[in-house]
């Protein structure tokens, strides 16, 4: 199976991650899920590699992923630049162990 589908619909997946991403490139770290942490760390990697070229036809996939348009300026400009001579590892997850109200297994994902 390519991705996690979450239980639900693909465009509401869709646009899950397009928020969970914007928010984890805004903060540089969030806490979700940890499934959810998975898959955002695969698509984070993505975008920053698309981010690492830096033309633009990078700059508009970028932007039709994300939904703040300042937070693709802050990808290319201040994230991208930091992984330059790195290939992959751009994230790293923590466990937290299970959430309150429904034992979902939570961590904390952040850049690196």
């Amino acid at each position: 199976m390519a991705y996690r589908k979450l239980g639900r619909n693909s465009s509401n997946r869709k646009a899950l991650f397009r928020s969970i991403l914007t928010s984890f490139f805004k903060y540089g770290k969030i806490e979700t899920t940890a499934t959810k942490a998975k898959e955002v760390a695969s698509k984070s990697a993505q975008l920053i590699t698309l981010a690492k070229r830096g033309d633009l036809h990078a700059r508009r996939q970028v932007a039709a992923v994300l939904v703040d348009e300042s937070v693709t300026k802050k990808l290319f400009e201040e994230i991208a630049p930091k992984y330059e001579g790195k290939n992959g590892g751009y994230t790293r997850i923590y466990k937290l162990g299970p959430r309150r109200g429904d034992a979902a297994e939570m961590a904390i994902i952040e850049l690196v």
